[in-house]
């Protein structure tokens, strides 16, 4: 295991901290040049006028907060995670670990519950009592599917397939009748969305872990495809209920960057869970998608502070999952020395992290310290029930730490609409 968290993290640990404070300017400053008066031309481009943006919108009204932008991003997070646990509980089926199946399963069904009361909390009681069934109902044909697929019994499989695609039309039928969206539109979402995970699962019973996490993002990336148009068309079939807009550029960056951070959490997880249980591909396919997942959040970092903002950025986000390797060789070795070092390392990383967005969006230092230290505190969570070898306490830890996401997620964003709200007009 030490070769392998070697091989995969321990190179990128290093941060030049010592060339960050220019970086952190350029980042502060963005793309834009200001004025002697520190105002950004778009600012002083019409004298006593607030900008505006392409569409006329005054840029200081624009905002990722609203309860459009809310309803959107937290029902992405959900179908992601979503995803991540129900690709857990088939991986520890297929596995023949009935400990992590069940852990995996009960924290599925807490999910598949919360998405159902996003669902009352627009369309009533009586919405979401007929949904979380009819939900529920296509997880058991994703398990159909998995037994038979395990068992080498096509007649089975088959049948989940079928089974999963009425699924779909029944779905499209719901929405249709809630908020207007075409019954076929919706059953081709969720036909994509069943079939994406039918991939997770047929690369978990080949054995080819690296295929496997592959799929999984690209299933977990589709889940927008799903939530965007099921948001959208809620918040317009109740505009006193979620005021603003759905699609906005501030939405998306709020709903993105959340999404994104859900499946880190879920992504670290999985490498952690590996290298403790001794799966040392599921390990090295996990952790090579984590640094997938690190590298899309640097980018969405860069689209907004710039290049060298990015630059900065990846590197100091992948030493905190190099910290969160250490912690795990710690604790699996019971070197509680080592252990102390990485929770030493993690504090350390988490006002770094901090300064970096202090510097580039004004949000205050030691506000975004706690938030980090909460978010590798959650993390370690999951790795110590982990090492004690209690799955469903494992999986309880990470959907804790998968919900504090949007306690990160959610000031950064706006913190980064308000520092460049020409960008987000």
């Amino acid at each position: 295991m030490e070769s392998l968290f070697a091989q995969k993290t321990l190179r990128r640990r290093t941060v030049a901290l010592g060339t960050l404070p220019a970086l952190l300017l350029v980042a502060a400053c963005g793309p834009q040049s200001t004025s002697s008066t520190g105002a950004s031309p778009a600012s002083t481009s019409r004298a006593g006028a607030a900008p505006t943006g392409a569409a006329g919108t005054s840029v200081s009204s624009v905002t990722s907060a609203t309860k459009a932008a809310e309803l959107r991003s937290g029902l992405n997070t959900l179908l992601v995670e979503h995803l991540y646990l129900a690709g857990a509980a088939t991986g520890g089926a297929l596995g023949g670990r009935d400990a992590e199946f069940k852990g995996a399963a009960d924290a599925l069904d807490m999910n598949s519950v919360d998405v159902s009361k996003a669902i009352g909390s627009a369309y009533g009681p009586d919405a979401e009592k007929a949904f979380l069934p009819l939900w529920r109902s296509h997880i058991g044909f994703v398990v159909d599917y998995t037994q038979g697929v395990a068992a080498k019994d096509q007649s089975k499989a088959d049948k989940a397939v079928a089974d999963l695609v009425k699924y779909t039309q029944d779905s499209g039928a719901f929405f249709n009748s809630a908020n207007g969206l075409p019954r076929e539109t919706v059953a081709k979402l969720l036909e994509t969305h069943v079939l994406t995970l039918k991939d997770v699962v047929d690369a978990q019973a080949s054995g080819d872990a690296s295929k496997t996490y592959v799929a999984a993002r690209k299933a977990a990336g589709h889940m927008h495809m799903v939530g965007d148009p099921l948001a959208d068309a809620t918040a317009k079939k109740f505009p006193d209920k979620f005021p603003g807009m759905t699609m906005s550029k501030a939405s998306t960056l709020r709903s993105n960057l959340n999404t994104t951070l859900v499946e880190h959490l879920y992504l670290a997880g999985a490498a952690t869970g590996g290298a403790l249980g001794g799966r040392d591909a599921e390990f090295k396919a996990a952790a090579e998608a984590l640094d997938g997942n690190s590298a899309d959040l640097s980018k969405a970092i860069g689209s907004a502070y710039g290049a060298d903002a990015e630059k900065a950025f990846l590197p100091l986000w992948r030493s905190h999952i190099g910290f969160v390797v250490d912690y795990t060789q710690g604790a699996a070795a019971k070197d509680k020395a080592k252990q102390d070092k990485a929770v030493s390392d993690l504090t350390k990383y988490a006002q770094d992290a901090a300064a970096f967005f202090n510097s580039a969006n004004g949000l205050p230092k030691e506000t975004l310290t706690k938030l980090l230290e909460t978010h590798v505190l959650t993390l370690k969570d999951v790795v110590d029930a982990q090492v004690a070898g209690d799955p469903g306490k494992a999986f309880m830890a990470a959907r804790k730490a998968a919900g504090h996401m949007h306690m990160v997620g959610d000031p950064l964003a706006e913190a980064t609409v308000k520092k460049f709200p020409e960008k987000f007009a």
